[in-house]
């Protein structure tokens, strides 16, 4: 069987920005829904979007903050969406299904990284909480408006190169570790794709995944000035130190061209960087770079979706 988990030479790479992935294409009038897009790279993600026509509905934990933060943007329109909560996801989802309009692009952006230990839910951790299992639950509840011709795409990040899925402690009961959870976290937005792409391919619904570069956003706010100096992010005056960082614009780029590209059009359930479908990181010779096996094994994502289906409650596909 062929494995399309390549780079196509898409002509993009780390330095293209959200406006040059849509230069050209034809989207007024086309639908999305991006969580989390008034902040970071889902802001990004929204203006670049909006201004090719896009009809954009933000999902936003804090409605009034993401009011401001788009109020000058036009076709855009805002959603109260807590994502650790799925009862903020349900009705959020109502709403939107009462709308009835099909939704062209579902864009799961919204997430949180390296916070202290936190417990939402039943008890749930929390980022695997609002990372994975808030956008699954979306993900489902929204599947009558997907059908007939979508993408979804899951922001992933090269932190899944930390921790596989833990199975024998998804929830982190056995002791806390901030970036193992977050690991394990964006490695499930792998597999959530990979699967959704199965699942949803027959019913003309593609999915894909994405680690979209290093950026300073406000996914930082739980990190300290010291831990990003140590980590090489940060000189120790306080000032960005590695030249490797993308701007916002250059970091929306790799969701907008897997939620739009017709050079995927006959593929789906890939993870991608940079503009482009990334190598497998067993063929990489630099650390964090590609997929792991494991984000994008068939068993793993089977496993990850069952488990899903039976925390959230919710299993439409």
């Amino acid at each position: 069987m062929t494995d399309h988990q390549c780079p196509l030479g898409s002509g993009f790479g780390a330095s293209t920005t959200a406006p040059d992935v849509l230069f050209g294409l034809a989207l007024k009038g086309r639908h999305a829904v991006v969580t989390g897009g008034h902040s970071g790279l889902g802001l990004e993600t929204t203006k670049a979007l909006a201004a090719a026509g896009v009809d954009v509905l933000v999902g936003a934990r804090n409605p009034e903050a993401a009011q401001a933060a788009t109020q000058d943007i036009p076709g855009v329109a805002i959603g109260a969406l807590d994502l650790s909560d799925l009862a903020s996801v349900r009705l959020f989802a109502e709403r939107v299904l009462a709308s009835g309009r099909h939704i062209d692009m579902l864009i799961n952006s919204a997430g949180v990284m390296a916070c202290p230990e936190t417990r939402v839910g039943p008890g749930w951790e929390a980022q695997f909480a609002t990372n994975h299992l808030g956008h699954f639950a979306l993900t489902n509840l929204l599947w009558p408006l997907l059908q007939g011709g979508a993408r979804v795409v899951s922001v992933s990040s090269a932190g899944h190169h930390n921790s596989p899925m833990r199975w024998n402690d998804v929830q982190f009961t056995k002791g806390y570790d901030k970036w193992l959870a977050y690991g394990q976290s964006k490695t499930a937005n792998a597999l959530f794709a990979a699967q959704l792409d199965r699942l949803g391919r027959d019913r003309g619904v593609r999915a894909f995944s994405l680690h979209p570069g290093k950026i300073f956003t406000p996914l930082q706010r739980h990190l300290t000035q010291i831990e990003m100096t140590a980590e090489g992010w940060l000189d120790e005056t306080g000032a960005p130190a590695d030249p490797t960082f993308k701007t916002a614009a250059q970091g929306a780029a790799t969701q907008l061209w897997a939620a739009t590209s017709p050079q995927l059009d006959a593929l789906g359930g890939l993870y991608c960087e940079d503009c482009d479908v990334a190598i497998r990181a067993e063929t990489a010779t630099d650390a964090f770079v590609g997929v792991k096996a494991y984000a994008t094994d068939a068993d793993e994502a089977e496993r990850l979706w069952e488990l899903s289906a039976k925390l959230a409650g919710v299993n439409a596909i």
